[in-house]
C-alpha cells in the first residue's frame, strides 16, 4: 500500500514503475527479449516521470506540453490497467498476512508474463512508448522547460488593492478600527500583528487602510509586498528605501547581511511601522524579522498571510495575534455589489435583484468576487437574460467568461501547492457545491486512490490528515466542526475555489463530474475519476457518451432508474454511493467483480444486506456502512484481510474477526443475547485497533451473563494495553455492567474513554496514569471530592462527562480549586449532589458547563443565600443549568435562578445561560412542611 502513488501531476506513473520494478525482480524466469523490452519501458517511464515532476512545477505551460503530458498520464494509466487485468483471476490459495499477499501478488503478475500474447503486448507498449519519446524530441519539450517558459513578467494582483479609495470600500470599517487598536495599544515592546485569510479576502487591503490611518504616529515606515519566491534582498532594499524616506537607487547596497546591518543600525532607537504584506513561507520571514530589530519604542509589524501556521509563527514570542479576516456579511456584499454597479441598491431595477441576489450569494461574502463580478455585469445591463446566463456561468469555470482576476489570485495559492496538495484539492472536485466533507472519509479515500505517501514514520492516516490540515492552513478549505484538540473534523470548499478546481480537474481529465453546468466540458475520452450527482436532471443524458471501463473512482450522490450498473467499472479503487432510500440490495450483487476495489461507503438506509461476494475484495482497506440498515454482516467479511476500516451500524460482531487483523478502526458493532463467547475473546487479538466503538445488549438477566462480561473486559484490556487510542461502549438498558476497573495495566495510549453506561465503584488505579486522555464519560457511584482530585490531576483532560447514580450515602459539599482541571473546557456534572463551589481562579479554560442541581439541598448547605462561584469561571461562554425541583418550593427555585444569574452577569464574556426545570411536579407548596433529603 505504501508503494502506490497516484498523482494529478503523474497519473498513475509511480504506481506503474513500482509493478514493472517487481516483474524485472529475480522471482521472474523471462525471456530474454520480453524481459528486456520491460527494463527498457521502466527506464524510459522513469525519465518521462521526472520530466512530468518537474513540468509540475511550472505555472505555464504552451498547447504542446498539455497535449504530450496528457498523452503520457492517460498511456501510464493504460499500462497499469493492462498489467491489473490479468490480475483479476480469483487466487484461490488464501495466505496469511502481508507477506502471504505479496507472494500471491507475484504469482499472478508471473502469470500475466507467461501468458501467450503478453509479450507481443509488451512490444506495442514499448512502440508506444517509443513515439512519445520521438514526440518530445521533436517539439523540443525538454529545452522548452530548461528555458523557463512560464517565466512571463505579468502584474502583480494585489497591486489594485492598494489603490482603492476608501469611500469606495464596504466592510472595511469594523475590522479597520479593531486591527488599529490592536496596534495602537500602548505597548512599549516590539508587537507582530498577523491578518490570515483566503487570497482575495481583502488582508491587502485592510492591511493598506490600517497603515494610512495610524503611520503618521511612528517616526518612520514601510509598505512592502512578498512575492511566492520573494528576492529578499530585494526586499530589505526597499525597506530601507522607505524608511529612510529615499530613493532606492539611493538606498545602499550590498548583500544581505550589509542590508540587515544597515536596518538595524537605523531603526535602533526608532518607533516604526512595517508591513510585510504576503508572506508565503517562514524562511522569508526569518531573514526579514533579523533586520526588524526589537525596541521599546513601541513598533509595530505588521503581516498578511494565506497561510495560518505562518501567521501564527510570525506572530510569536512579539506579544503578537493573529487577526482572521472574515468574509462580508450580506448586508455589505449586497451593499458593495450594487454600489459598484447602480451606486445604490436603491437604482438596481427590480427584475434584477433576484438575480443578483443569487450571484451575491456565489461570490461567498469574497470582496474580490463580489468586485470583479459586479464590474463584469455593468457590461450587460441592457437584458435580464444576460445576468441570469453570467449568473448559472459562475460554476462553469469564471474564466468563460474572462473574469480572471479572481482566477489568477486562488490560482497563486493553488500554484504554490507541492503535486501531492494540488492532487488532494483537486479531489474534493468529487463533492457537489456547499457538502460537508467528513475529513476521515477524505482521508480515506485520499489513500485509497494512492495519493497519500507515508513520510517520517507516520502512519498513511496520520499523513493524510497532515495534509488535509494544510490545505486549511492555506486556505484553500474550510474548516467545520472545530474540535477540542484544535482538529477540524470536516470541510466546506468555497464556491470560487470550487469553481477553480473543477475547471482545472475536467481539464486534466482528473475527475469527470456529471450533473451540475460542469458536464457541457465533458468530452468522450476515458473516465478516470467520475462524480455522478442524480438529483440534478441532465445527470441521465450526460453518461450516454463516456467510457467507463477505466473509471478508478466512482461517487454517486442520489437515485436514478438509470443508474449505471457497477459491473461497467472493472477498475474501480474507490466506489461511494450516498444514495436514497430507492436504492436496493440487488444493486450490489455483482460488488465481487470490482477486484481492485480498497474503498467501499453505501449511505443507503435501504440496504439491508451485503453479498457473500464481498469477501473476494481482497484489496478492500475501507468498508463504511453507517448509513445503512445490516444488522448482520456476510460471513465472508472475515476474507477480507486487508481490511482497515470497518464502520457499521449496529451489526452484529462477525465470526473469526481474528482474521482481520489488520483493522484500525472497528465502530458500530454490537454485542447481542446470541454473540459467541467466541467472537468477545477474538475481539481482543486485533492488536492494531486504534478506534472501537460497540453496543453491548448482553442482558443482566442471563445467568452466564458473568463470563460475557469477564471476557470483554479481558478483551478490552489487551486492546487498550496495545494501540487503542479512542473506546467508546453504549450500554443499553438492562444489560449487564462490564467490570472494566479490572483491567491489568494502565491503558496509557488512550486518548477517549467514553463509557457512561459502566458505572464504576470507585475511581480505578489505573486511571491515573493516563497522561493522554483528554476526553471522558464515566458514571460512578457517587461524585466525592476524592474523585475530583483524581480527575482533576489528569494533565490533558479538556472534557469531562460525570454522571453518578441515586445516593445510597449522604452527599458531600463539592469543592473545585484553582490547582485541579487546568486545561478544562467542557464540564458536565449529572447526578445528586448537596451542592458544589468554584473557588476563585477554579477551571480557567472552562467555556461549557452543564450541572445538575437539586434546589432544596442547595438552599440547606449555603443557608438560604447561594453562591456557586460561577463568577469566578472567567472563560465561560455557555452554562446549563438543570435545577430539580423536588422538595423544594418555588420561592426557593427562583432565588436559585436569580443568583445563578447575578453572578453570570458579573463574567465579562456575557455567557449564555439555560434554565432547565426537571419534577416541578414534585415541588412543595408554600403550606407545607417537608424535609428535604
Amino acid at each position: 500500500m505504501e508503494g502506490i502513488m497516484v498523482s494529478v501531476a503523474t497519473g498513475a506513473m509511480n504506481s506503474l514503475l513500482d509493478k514493472l520494478t517487481v516483474l524485472l525482480g529475480k522471482e521472474f524466469r523471462l525471456h530474454n527479449g520480453v524481459k528486456r523490452d520491460i527494463a527498457f519501458l521502466k527506464d524510459e517511464l522513469s525519465c518521462i516521470n521526472a520530466l512530468l515532476e518537474k513540468l509540475a512545477n511550472m505555472e505555464v505551460l504552451d498547447l504542446q506540453m498539455k497535449v504530450w503530458r496528457k498523452q503520457v498520464r492517460e498511456m501510464a494509466y493504460d499500462i497499469e490497467d493492462c498489467i491489473d487485468d490479468y490480475m483479476r483471476r480469483p487466487d484461490q490459495q488464501r495466505s496469511s498476512g502481508v507477506i502471504g499477499f505479496f507472494r500471491v501478488y507475484v504469482q499472478k503478475v508471473k502469470e500475466l508474463v507467461g501468458r501467450h500474447g503478453v509479450a507481443q503486448q509488451i512490444k506495442e507498449l514499448k512502440d508506444r512508448i517509443v513515439e512519445v519519446k520521438h514526440r518530445r524530441k521533436r517539439y523540443k519539450l525538454d529545452s522548452e522547460v530548461d528555458h523557463g517558459t512560464n517565466n512571463v513578467l505579468s502584474i502583480d494582483p494585489r497591486l489594485p488593492a492598494l489603490y482603492v479609495e476608501s469611500s469606495d470600500l464596504v466592510g472595511i470599517d469594523i475590522p479597520r478600527d479593531q486591527l488599529i487598536n490592536m496596534l495602537d495599544d500602548g505597548e512599549p515592546s516590539l508587537k507582530v500583528i498577523s491578518i490570515a485569510g483566503l487570497g482575495g479576502l481583502g488582508k491587502t487591503t485592510l492591511a493598506n487602510e490600517a497603515y494610512k490611518k495610524i503611520s503618521w504616529l511612528f517616526d518612520c515606515k514601510a509598505f512592502v509586498s512578498v512575492s511566492q519566491k520573494p528576492d529578499v534582498k530585494k526586499i530589505l532594499q526597499i525597506i530601507l528605501s522607505q524608511v529612510k524616506n529615499q530613493d532606492c537607487a539611493n538606498t545602499e547596497t550590498g548583500d544581505e547581511n550589509q542590508l540587515i546591518n544597515s536596518l538595524r543600525g537605523f531603526l535602533k532607537n526608532k518607533r516604526y511601522f512595517i508591513v510585510i504584506d504576503d508572506i508565503w513561507n517562514t524562511q522569508a520571514w526569518k531573514t526579514i524579522k533579523c533586520a526588524l530589530i526589537e525596541n521599546t519604542c513601541g513598533s509595530r509589524i505588521l503581516v498578511t498571510t494565506r497561510i495560518a501556521t505562518i501567521a501564527k509563527s510570525c506572530c510569536s514570542p512579539h506579544h503578537g495575534t493573529v487577526y482572521e479576516l472574515r468574509p462580508l456579511n450580506e448586508a455589505d456584499s449586497i451593499s458593495l455589489f450594487y454600489r459598484r454597479i447602480f451606486g445604490s441598491e436603491d437604482l438596481c431595477p427590480g427584475k434584477r435583484k433576484d438575480v443578483a441576489t443569487e450571484i451575491i450569494k456565489k461570490c461567498g461574502g469574497l470582496p474580490l468576487a463580489i468586485i470583479t463580478m459586479a464590474s463584469l455585469m455593468t457590461t450587460k445591463l441592457d437584458r435580464r437574460e444576460e445576468w441570469v446566463s453570467v449568473c448559472n456561468s459562475i460554476g462553469l469555470g469564471l474564466q468563460n467568461y474572462r473574469v480572471l482576476e479572481i482566477e489568477r489570485i486562488l490560482s497563486l495559492s493553488y500554484n504554490d501547492l507541492p503535486y501531492h496538495l494540488k492532487t488532494c484539492l483537486l479531489y474534493l472536485s468529487m463533492y457537489p457545491e456547499d457538502y460537508k466533507v467528513d475529513m476521515f472519509q477524505l482521508v480515506r479515500r485520499w489513500i485509497a486512490e494512492g495519493f497519500v505517501k507515508v513520510e517520517s514514520g507516520r502512519s498513511l492516516v496520520d499523513e493524510g490528515k497532515s495534509y488535509f490540515n494544510e490545505l486549511i492552513n492555506r486556505s484553500l478549505i474550510q474548516p467545520v466542526s472545530i474540535g477540542l484538540d484544535g482538529q477540524a473534523t470536516a470541510c466546506r470548499v468555497h464556491d470560487m475555489i470550487l469553481d477553480l478546481i473543477v475547471s482545472k480537474a475536467v481539464e486534466e481529465n482528473f475527475i469527470t463530474p456529471i450533473g451540475d453546468p460542469m458536464q457541457t466540458l465533458v468530452s468522450q475520452e476515458k473516465v478516470r475519476r467520475l462524480s455522478i450527482d442524480y438529483r440534478a436532471p441532465e445527470a441521465v443524458m450526460s453518461q450516454s457518451s463516456l467510457i467507463f471501463s477505466h473509471a478508478r473512482s466512482l461517487s454517486v450522490f442520489g437515485y436514478s432508474d438509470k443508474m449505471l450498473s457497477i459491473s461497467n467499472f472493472q477498475a474501480l479503487r474507490v466506489l461511494d454511493l450516498e444514495s436514497s432510500v430507492k436504492l436496493q440490495n440487488c444493486y450490489l450483487q455483482n460488488i465481487g467483480d470490482l477486484f481492485q476495489l480498497r474503498y467501499l461507503r453505501i449511505a443507503a438506509s435501504s440496504i439491508t444486506r451485503l453479498p457473500e461476494q464481498i469477501g473476494e475484495l481482497q484489496y478492500l482497506e475501507t468498508l463504511d456502512l453507517r448509513r445503512t440498515w445490516i444488522r448482520k454482516l456476510p460471513a465472508s467479511i472475515v476474507k477480507l484481510r486487508r481490511l482497515i476500516f470497518l464502520l457499521v451500524n449496529g451489526s452484529q460482531l462477525p465470526e473469526g474477526v481474528r482474521n482481520l487483523q489488520f483493522l484500525e478502526e472497528l465502530s458500530g458493532v454490537s454485542m447481542y443475547n446470541e454473540c459467541s463467547k467466541d467472537s468477545l475473546q477474538e475481539l481482543g487479538s486485533l492488536t492494531n485497533l486504534r478506534t472501537l466503538r460497540l453496543t453491548w445488549h448482553i442482558s443482566d438477566s442471563r445467568t452466564d451473563r458473568a463470563a460475557y462480561t469477564d471476557i470483554l473486559a479481558s478483551s478490552l484490556g489487551k486492546l487498550v494495553s496495545s494501540r487503542l487510542r479512542f473506546l467508546c461502549i453504549v450500554r443499553w438498558p438492562g444489560s449487564a455492567d462490564i467490570p472494566l476497573d479490572s483491567w491489568p495495566s494502565p491503558p496509557h495510549l488512550l486518548r477517549e474513554l467514553y463509557v457512561p453506561g459502566c458505572c464504576f465503584q470507585r475511581i480505578p488505579e489505573w486511571m491515573t496514569s493516563m497522561a493522554n486522555l483528554y476526553r471522558l464519560s464515566i458514571r460512578v457511584k457517587q461524585v466525592t471530592q476524592e474523585i475530583l482530585h483524581i480527575l482533576g490531576a489528569l494533565p490533558a483532560l479538556l472534557d469531562l462527562e460525570l454522571r453518578s447514580k441515586a445516593a445510597d450515602e449522604p452527599m458531600e459539599m463539592l469543592s473545585f480549586c484553582n490547582s485541579q482541571f487546568r486545561c478544562m473546557k467542557i464540564f458536565r456534572l449529572y447526578g445528586p449532589i448537596m451542592g458544589l463551589m468554584f473557588e476563585d481562579g477554579a477551571m480557567p479554560e472552562l467555556e461549557a458547563l452543564s450541572i445538575e442541581i437539586r434546589a432544596c439541598q442547595v438552599q440547606s448547605a449555603f443557608a438560604g443565600h447561594p453562591d456557586l462561584g460561577i463568577h469566578h469561571l472567567t472563560s465561560l461562554r455557555d452554562l446549563n443549568v438543570w435545577i430539580n425541583c423536588g422538595g423544594a418550593r418555588l420561592q426557593e427555585v427562583e432565588v436559585l435562578e436569580v443568583a445563578i444569574s447575578d453572578a453570570v452577569n458579573l463574567i465579562s464574556n456575557h455567557p449564555k445561560l439555560y434554565f432547565h426545570r426537571d419534577n416541578q411536579e414534585e415541588m412543595v407548596k408554600d403550606d407545607t412542611i417537608m424535609p428535604c433529603n
